[in-house]
C-alpha cells in the first residue's frame, strides 16, 4: 500500500498497472498524484500553485485582455476610487 503525500490516506496501486508520469487522484483529498517511480510505486503531490498563477495573471488582464504593468495597475485603481 501507498499513501497520498497530501493526507496520508492509503492508496491501493498495483506497480504493475501504473506507468511512470501517470495521474491518480486520491480518493480522499482529490488531490492529483503524479507516479514517479513504479517499482516501488512512489507519489508526487503535482502543485496547485501553478493554477492559481494563471487565474491571478487573468485577475490583473486589462479591459482589453492584455496583462497590466504595476503602474498601469496603479493608476488604474485610483481611476476606480475616484469613481
Amino acid at each position: 500500500m501507498i499513501r497520498c503525500p497530501e493526507c496520508s490516506t492509503e492508496i491501493d496501486v498495483d506497480e504493475d498497472e501504473v506507468e511512470e508520469g501517470e495521474i491518480l487522484s486520491c480518493p480522499e483529498c482529490e488531490s492529483e498524484l503524479e507516479v514517479s517511480q513504479t517499482h516501488p510505486v512512489h507519489l508526487n503531490l503535482i502543485s496547485d500553485d501553478d493554477d492559481e498563477e494563471e487565474e491571478d495573471e487573468e485577475d490583473e488582464a486589462g479591459e482589453n485582455g492584455d496583462l497590466l504593468e504595476d503602474d498601469e495597475e496603479d493608476e488604474k485603481e485610483e481611476e476606480e476610487d475616484e469613481e
